[in-house]
């Protein structure tokens, strides 16, 4: 057979591949998501203290998304983009609370703070931390395509079920709103619900959504496990400096252990050839408990460190196994992507801003070039290796964030600050530990995409703070 016709076969395939779940066969989709997990936490990114066999497997038996990244630093607008598939200008989450964290006297600008409030001073309204009940969510499109959604976990995003036919905060029955940070137990109880929920549900389409507490602070885990990692601290010979925390690694073993479970129960229940299975983050790792080299920056940074997070997938009859994709995909893409896999229909009554990457998990070449973005209108104080931003007109770094906009696309990532007045450049495929700003090399580029980008600012409605903040004294 010529190189053309086998060329010709594979597109067939494909094809059929791709009408068959769209048609007769939509597959189950299953979405796990840690908190605060870092993009070199896991093995398949060259983690070697934490161990993470079941997430690795995950990750050998079908593709690694190497430049796949959260909707925002911190957790509340990157779930808020994953179930409407918006951007947070769109949404309106920045933050948990909606307000800057961080000495008001360092703000260059007047923006909703604990200590500041006053619609006379603000230019950006405080948000509030829920999603409106009005957008439709992930759950929702996929139940008018027949799906059934369970929802185990955090959630983050207010009282709405948002069409999730169960859902559970700690894996018991009728428990919504409240947190469970800390608990030791919550990831096996998380998984034992969503176990039960794919027996109940193996019959028909579903879509499980499971969102750990952890590894988010505070640090707490089962002291067998904690046992196991400080003895293997004893001999561990660090490479980079950093001071391991067996507490840390226990809590990412209660994750990876959920992992495992829930792989094996999707195989026991006959419908792992028709499940699509992704794992992935919120945002980076937390600069007090993990390191994410060689990524700069932490959770809260739009450095790479802050948002560039671990992602893989799996589904045996469509995704080849033991491949990496470094197409730029962001939390807004699951929404379109789950809608094409099920033969849903997107929502008219919102914007969707994500694109579709079924393409890319069949081995194609897409989206490469397509532009993503961020939007911040607020302060994030700093701590650690996680201050990296200055205070206005001085040399000392005090933020996480600052008013800022960010671009990427391609290979080049533009930052805007709104507090500086100025923008940064990185070719993230030379230098993805972003060493070297580029905007006075390439002018040009980051012109470009300066404009590009503040495009994008005005057609989103991105708020940006203009008043001078009164109380500001450096």
């Amino acid at each position: 057979m010529s190189i053309k016709n086998i060329g010709l076969l594979v597109f067939l395939l494909l094809v059929n591949a791709s009408t068959a779940w769209a048609a007769n066969q939509p597959p189950n989709i299953v979405l796990i998501i840690a908190d605060d997990l870092g993009y070199s936490d896991v093995g398949f990114n060259g983690q070697q203290f934490y161990e993470t066999p079941n997430i690795d497997a995950l990750a050998r038996d079908g593709m690694i998304l190497a430049d796949f990244y959260s909707g925002g630093p911190n957790c509340a607008p990157t779930r808020a983009c994953i179930n409407t598939g918006m951007y947070s200008p769109r949404h309106k989450l920045y933050t948990p609370g909606g307000e800057s964290k961080g000495d008001v006297k360092s703000m260059r600008f007047a923006v909703p703070t604990k200590g500041q409030n006053d619609p006379i001073y603000n230019t950006v309204v405080s948000m509030p931390n829920t999603i409106d009940g009005s957008h439709t969510s992930i759950a929702e499109v996929l139940g008018s395509a027949g799906y059934v959604s369970g929802r185990f976990g955090k959630w983050h995003l207010g009282e709405n079920l948002q069409g999730f036919t169960v859902s559970s905060a700690n894996g018991k029955p009728g428990v919504v709103g409240k947190n469970f940070y800390g608990n030791v137990d919550v990831a096996e109880k998380l998984t034992d619900a969503a176990i039960d929920f794919i027996e109940q549900n193996k019959k028909q389409p579903f879509f499980l959504y499971v969102a750990h507490w952890d590894v988010h602070s505070p640090l707490r885990a089962r002291k067998e496990v904690v046992a196991k990692y400080k003895k293997k601290l004893e001999t561990y010979q660090d490479k980079m400096d950093w001071d391991w925390n067996p507490i840390y690694a226990a809590m990412l073993d209660a994750v990876d252990t959920s992992v495992g479970r829930i792989r094996n129960k999707i195989k026991q229940a006959g419908v792992e050839d028709n499940t699509l299975f992704v794992f992935t983050s919120d945002n980076g790792g937390a600069s007090f408990a993990t390191i994410n080299h060689p990524l700069r920056g932490a959770k809260g940074a739009f450095f790479e460190g802050g948002i560039r997070v671990p992602t893989c997938v799996a589904w045996p009859t469509v995704i080849q196994p033991g491949t990496r994709s470094d197409a730029p995909l962001t939390s807004v893409d699951f929404m379109p992507t789950f809608a094409e896999l099920s033969g849903a229909s997107l929502p008219t009554n919102q914007p969707v801003d994500g694109r579709s990457f079924t393409k890319v998990l069949q081995g194609q070449p897409d989206l490469q070039n397509r532009a993503i973005y961020w939007h911040y209108p607020l302060y994030l104080s700093g701590s650690g290796y996680n201050k990296v931003l200055p205070v206005y007109g001085t040399n000392k770094l005090n933020w996480r964030a600052v008013p800022s906009s960010v671009i990427r696309k391609g290979d080049y990532k533009l930052i805007y600050y709104y507090e500086y007045e100025n923008y940064k450049l990185f070719n993230l495929r030379d230098d993805v530990s972003e060493k070297e700003d580029l905007a006075q090399k390439m002018p040009e580029k980051a012109e470009q995409l300066r404009n590009e980008l503040m495009s994008w600012v005005e057609a989103t409605n991105a708020p940006v703070p203009t008043r001078p903040n009164p109380k500001f004294t450096p």
